[in-house]
């Protein structure tokens, strides 16, 4: 998982190509505070180019949960094992034994506020229940209603640590 760009106002795109990952292997793909907003949906559209030991193209799982990786996230969506979070989707397609794609939009049951989550990050990984399977995806996932965390201008973290150094000497 390489780049992580905002498409809308309201969209983050986490594109990938050639996404290698075995079974329950998981990439931190974004960090808690990297983005901001209420999640209401995701959309793959990705392409596998290499599988072995049964890994479907909707085996590409999204995951929410905190550092380190654990079972009883907040979100998953796709993957074959069940990690035990609080809602858990498929991707509408990709899940017969040749598909070689998998595409679509799954719109959330609860909308997730990611305010609420300040520790949550988003993973990606393959959700196939067997360490020897693998998978190769290039492609991309949308998550809808959240925007890249505003960066502060250069100018305003020069004055966070003035102020810093103000409040130290004023003690």
């Amino acid at each position: 998982m390489r780049a992580v760009s905002s498409a809308a106002s309201a969209d983050v795109v986490m594109s990938f190509t050639g996404l290698s990952l075995y079974g329950r292997q998981f990439t931190e793909a974004i960090k808690p505070g990297q983005i901001v907003g209420t999640l209401t949906g995701a959309t793959i559209n990705v392409s596998m180019t290499q599988s072995f030991w049964f890994t479907k193209a909707n085996d590409l799982t999204l995951y929410m949960d905190i550092a380190p990786l654990s079972n009883g996230g907040v979100l998953q969506i796709g993957g074959e094992v069940n990690a035990g979070a609080l809602e858990r989707r498929s991707w509408p397609n990709g899940g017969s034994i040749f598909s070689t794609t998998s595409s679509g939009r799954v719109n959330l049951n609860s909308h997730i506020d990611l305010a609420s989550h300040p520790t949550v990050s988003f993973w990606v990984g393959n959700g196939r229940d067997s360490a020897i399977a693998s998978g190769t995806w290039t492609g991309s996932i949308v998550l809808h209603g959240v925007s890249l965390a505003p960066v502060p201008a250069p100018g305003a973290v020069a004055l966070i640590g003035l102020a810093a150094l103000v409040s130290r000497r004023r003690r």
